[in-house]
This record gives structure tokens, sequence and C-alpha cells, in this order.
């Protein structure tokens, strides 16, 4: 059955692949992007009949309003994200990730479904040894976390959507993100060979960026049963510190040295562990591992320097 669907954001890291793959299945895809990082990333879909693409800001209510008027599904990507963006610009931060989404619960019909990502980093810090579900209270300590638990509120209380509150991601997407913790780990073991960390033993949990794809058509294929509801989205078996990520990186990259500093804090402060026993009991499962995204951002970097700078 074909849908129609509009990708806010469908141009960034997620969308990158997201949007290709829908269009894979038969789907029809609108795209709302601002092209803030001045990506090319959606080039491949224009020869695609059922992709439309738009240039615009997902806050803007008369342009939601003319998009998402026959859509089946939206799903709303457009965000800014992570903590040091965030707190460079916390009013876009608080406009787009909370307040776009409270406009677009409004203005949306009741038949109208959401798929939302959040992020797990709502739990902030969490207990030591206990796993986070989705019954467990959320503490976000960012304005990133704060905004995106405010935005699923919106969309579990109106009805009719899910939340996926996804694990740090990582892997090679055409529109690359070096910030995220793998992807800039593995850079850095990959063209310094070195790294100092900051609060080595605080945990995380990961997921790939094509799992995060598969999570979104897994919940588009059984909405029914899953609606209403917030669902942990990460690589059960990777709940690690920085320092085992660092380990694992090492086995790939046996020259990598890496410091852990008796000086200094991450400003990120996150540290918990995550259980994702609740998407994995409707069928969802991963098919990346942490280990295959770290071979394929090695690869990825023979390809990308970030050198803009640089003589070198």
């Amino acid at each position: 059955m074909s849908l129609k669907i509009l990708v806010t954001g469908g141009a960034g890291y997620l969308g990158s692949i997201l949007v290709p793959e829908l269009l894979q299945l038969g789907h029809k895809v609108t795209v709302l992007d601002n092209f803030m990082f001045v990506q090319s990333s959606l080039l491949e879909c224009c020869q695609n009949p059922n992709f439309e693409i738009a240039r615009g800001d997902a806050r803007n209510e008369s342009t939601i309003k003319e998009l998402s008027r026959d859509k089946d599904y939206i799903i709303p990507l457009a965000a800014l994200v992570g903590v040091p963006l965030c707190n460079r610009d916390e009013i876009g931060t608080i406009s787009t990730n909370r307040d776009a989404i409270g406009t677009l619960t409004r203005i949306l019909s009741k038949d109208q479904r959401i798929i939302m990502p959040v992020t797990n980093s709502g739990y902030g810090v969490g207990q030591n040894g206990i796993y986070c579900t989705e019954e467990t209270p959320l503490n976000p300590i960012s304005t990133y976390g704060k905004t995106k638990v405010e935005a699923e509120k919106f969309v579990l209380d109106r009805g009719n959507g899910i939340s996926l509150r996804l694990a740090t991601v990582f892997g090679m997407a055409p529109r690359m993100r070096l910030d995220l913790l793998v992807n800039d780990f593995t850079y850095r073991a990959v063209k310094d060979r070195f790294i100092v960390i900051f609060e080595g033993h605080f945990k995380r949990n990961y997921i790939h960026v094509r799992d995060v794809t598969k999570a979104f058509i897994h919940a588009i294929h059984n909405f029914d049963s899953m609606k209403n509801e917030p669902y942990n989205v990460g690589l059960s078996e990777a709940n690690l510190s920085k320092l085992e990520l660092c380990a694992k990186i090492k086995e790939h990259i046996p020259e990598f040295v890496y410091l852990e500093s008796e000086v200094g804090k991450d400003p990120d402060k996150r540290d918990y562990i995550v259980s994702n026993d609740k998407i994995e009991k409707t069928g969802f499962q991963p098919s990346f591992s942490l280990d295959k995204g770290i071979l394929e951002l090695i690869k990825g970097y023979v390809i990308l320097t970030n050198s803009k700078y640089s003589n070198i």
C-alpha cells in the first residue's frame, strides 16, 4: 500500500537514509528542509516521481498546513540536535524542537499519524546498574533533552502517534555528522590515532543510522499495535562507557591511543544504560552491530577529511 508521507528536516542525517528507503518501498514522500548545512543529500531522489521537495521552515504554520494537508504520516525530523548547537541557539532550539511540534499536533486531523523521533537523553543521569525503561521518570539535563521530552508529550497526549526514543546514532550517511560520539571517536582514531577522554565512565546506548530507518518503517508497518506509546530504540549489546567504546574502536585500529584526563569535564553529562526490550517484543531487531558500524566509518573516513581550514 502506497502512503503519503511528509518528512520535515528530511535532508538531514537521519532523513538522508530514511527518505530513499521510503521511496524504494513505493511511498510518496514530501520533504521540507531549510538546508541550513548546505547539504545535497537527496539529489539521487529527484528522478523519482514520488518525491517532492520544498525549501522552507518547519516552524512556519502556513507551510506545514499546506504540505501536511493530504498526508497519511508525518515524520518530524526537523530539529536542532546535540548539546553544543542547542546551547548556542536556545531560542531556535525551543521554537524548532518543541513549539513546531506543538503546532503540528494542533493543526493535523485526528486521522493523520505521527512517528516522532526523540532522544533517550531524556533519561539524563540514570542509576548505576539499573536499565532505563519507557517507565523510568524522565530527567533531561540539557535544553536539547528538555525540548524533546516536551515535544514527545505533545505527540503522545494528542494520540495517534508513536515516539521513538533514539539512542546515540552512528554510521555513514549522505548528510554526514562527525559530532556524534561513535562517529567522532572513530574519526579521531583514523585521522589522529589519539584522543583524550573526559569522564570516561559515563555510559550511553548506541544505534546505527540505518537501523533508525528500520525502526521508522517497523513503526509504520505495526502502527495500530504500537500507537500511543514511547519506545527505546538502541542496540541492547551496546550500553557502553566512553572508555569501553574506545577499546572497541582500538580492536579495529590497534595504533589508536586513548587516555582519560584527570581534569576537565564533558559538557554533555548524560550517563545511563537503556533497555530496548519493549520494541524488541514487537518484532524489531537491529541489523547493524557496533563493530560493523566502526568498520563502515573507517572506510568512510578514507573519503572524508574535515580539513576546510587546514593545509593537509
